[in-house]
């Protein structure tokens, strides 16, 4: 039987070779052996064990099917139809084989679950497609079960769509709404099992992200967990009545966050700096915001900002104008408490916006945007240049460049004034990369009241590499933070208490430390 069939495909090839022109010819040492083999497997449920086969491939010109149950002889199945074999209970590895027009051979093993009782342990996982707000994929895993049933929810008298475990299903929703997808398990007897899933088909997520209208599936990473919750501090800066929540379970990961795809890739074309909504229970949190390509995570960017209150909502700004932004972005990783273990604390965000404008000067000033010097004095002039001594200890794009032009005065400087003044409540010291091309040269880092001169304390460091990077760390542990006094602006003078020559001294990354 089985070399009757194959000549008469070769007739049927010969057939259809005859009406092509002469100079034509088919090599069909040339064709594939078949690919991805498999078979839909369905059983009646009836405790009969009537199993059918619908054989799947490509470039297969016919099955054969090796029932695994004692049966000698294979079944051979045309391309498109069935074969149904009766079974005993069991568990059967059954043997499918595809044959190709001039003989090659694939073969896989599928295994046949056939039982009378319910399954069990039904798991099912639905999972948004990237890029596509409509569109869902359907997997599936039981025990004892043969084959599942999905039913999508969104048409009346649904057809359901077959599948197999290990198979996942594409479906794409015509309109926005909540649809209840129902998962049937199948065994051989009456009884099933079924789970119902809500799937939410909402509006395209594009920026700006407020979660009062859109509720989006979050990825979450290294034990954090995110949902959209209501308001839980509706004051101040945030009346929004849905935020997003992200809570850092005990023992997470110190990188530990959650993720948010767009609908569509970010423009960076006029707006360059991100502005987020957030409530920490604490102050002083790294919070890192990242921005990666939608299927290479290779491709990203990011960007930190420390928080600076506590139980209430501030809005910090993540400048990205410095970070290459001629690559696609499409999602959006949010980090809090960057580096530190979870404590099984909440954290809150909303509003999360791209604008234009001027960025915030905030600790770290780490001088990639050349807008932070804000004025010089004494015959100093600091300015932001590319990083001219760029080693292993910085290697920033980026530095500021203080000229202590000849003549000028002992105490000639620049300095720097933050947005907001200095957060003092848990780092009390300050640390500088600085470069000289002289060892023993006195640093003086000095923090003033925006306001008043007078409230003000300095901090003289004395370098001690030459010709090289290296950190200074000044102390302002003793710093007077007593009612009224804040500190807003960063001065700086280097070989203070030498006239200038003409040196140029660099320095980067003033930030807070312990």
């Amino acid at each position: 039987m089985k070399k009757i069939h194959f000549i008469i495909s070769l007739f049927v090839l010969a057939l259809f070779t005859g009406c092509t022109e002469d100079n034509v010819a088919i090599n069909l040492d040339a064709v594939n052996a078949p690919a991805n083999i498999s078979a839909l497997v369905t059983i009646t449920q009836d405790n009969q064990g009537n199993v059918t086969f619908l054989p799947r491939g490509e470039g297969v010109s016919q099955y054969e099917i090796y029932f695994a149950d004692g049966t000698v002889m294979p079944t051979t199945v045309s391309p498109g139809g069935t074969t149904t074999h009766k079974y005993a209970e069991g568990v059967y590895k059954t043997k499918i084989v595809g044959t190709t027009i001039n003989g090659k051979r694939t073969e896989v093993i599928q295994v046949v679950t056939v039982s009378f009782l319910a399954p069990t342990n039904l798991q099912v996982t639905v999972t948004p497609v990237v890029g596509d707000s409509r569109s869902i994929t359907v997997k599936a895993s039981a025990n004892l079960e043969t084959y599942f049933r999905v039913y999508f929810g969104d048409v009346l008298n649904e057809v359901p769509v077959d599948f197999m475990e290990g198979e996942t299903i594409t479906h794409k929703y015509a309109a926005l709404g909540t649809y209840n997808l129902r998962v049937v398990a199948l065994s051989g007897g009456a009884a099933k099992t079924e789970e119902t899933k809500v799937v939410v088909i909402s509006d395209p997520l594009l920026l700006p992200v407020t979660f009062e209208t859109v509720s989006p599936i979050f990825g979450n990473f290294g034990g954090a967990t995110s949902t959209v919750v209501n308001n839980p501090s509706k004051v101040g800066i945030n009346l929004s009545v849905k935020v997003g929540q992200l809570f850092k379970n005990a023992g997470s990961e110190v990188w530990a966050g959650t993720i948010i795809d767009l609908a569509e890739p970010i423009d960076f074309s006029s707006k360059k700096i991100f502005k987020v909504k957030v409530w920490s229970p604490k102050v002083g949190i790294i919070v890192k915001l990242k921005i990666e390509n939608l299927t290479d995570a290779n491709t990203n960017a990011e960007v930190d900002a420390t928080s600076t209150v506590a139980n209430a909502w501030q809005e910090l700004s993540f400048d990205f104008s410095a970070k290459d932004l001629t690559k696609s972005y499409q999602r959006i990783a949010l980090f809090f408490d960057f580096g530190i273990a979870g404590t099984g604390v909440n954290y809150f965000f909303d509003d999360i916006q791209l604008i234009s404008g001027i960025p915030p000067i905030v600790l770290p000033l780490t001088f990639e945007t050349p807008t932070e010097i804000a004025g010089n004095f004494g015959g100093a002039n600091t300015i932001t240049i590319d990083n001219p001594k760029s080693d292993a200890n910085n290697s920033s794009a980026k530095v500021g460049a203080c000229t202590k032009s000849v003549g000028a005065q002992v105490w000639g400087g620049s300095f720097i004034t933050l947005t907001n003044p200095i957060n003092f409540t848990t780092q009390k010291k300050m640390k500088m990369k600085f470069w000289s091309s002289k060892v023993g040269i006195p640093v003086l880092l000095k923090l003033e009241n925006l306001t008043n001169a007078s409230v003000n304390k300095e901090v003289i460091v004395n370098s001690t590499v030459a010709g090289g990077w290296e950190t200074l760390t000044f102390d302002f542990t003793t710093i007077d933070l007593t009612a009224g006094k804040t500190y807003q602006k960063v001065v700086f003078i280097f070989d203070n208490a030498t006239a200038g020559n003409g040196t140029t001294f660099y320095f980067d990354d003033i930030q807070q430390s312990n």
